[in-house]
């Protein structure tokens, strides 16, 4: 096993790591956000009043994209299983 296939395996992973985490990471960012925003122009400081919404469009995002990202996941962990063999002959 060799370096390179160590280190492309790794950027491979962080790559399919921050792939799969960037529309959930993305929209909790967003409802954050506008709430914070809706927080500071009404000065209503309510915790629940930021979870609650963030809880249900990551909820939401989860439902939409969960088929792609399991397509991803499986993607990825075959070309994992693939590379075996690679790795193991160096």
């Amino acid at each position: 096993m060799d370096q390179n296939a160590v280190v492309d395996l790794g950027v491979q992973s962080l790559l399919t790591a921050a792939k799969l985490s960037a529309p959930l990471l993305l929209t909790a960012l967003a409802v954050g956000l506008g709430i914070g925003l809706l927080q500071s122009a009404t000065q209503v400081q309510e915790i629940t009043l930021s979870f609650v919404p963030k809880a249900i469009a990551v909820a939401i995002v989860l439902a939409l994209a969960g088929f792609w990202m399991i397509q991803e996941m499986v993607t990825f962990t075959q070309w994992c299983f693939s590379q075996i063999p690679h790795l193991i002959n160096g």
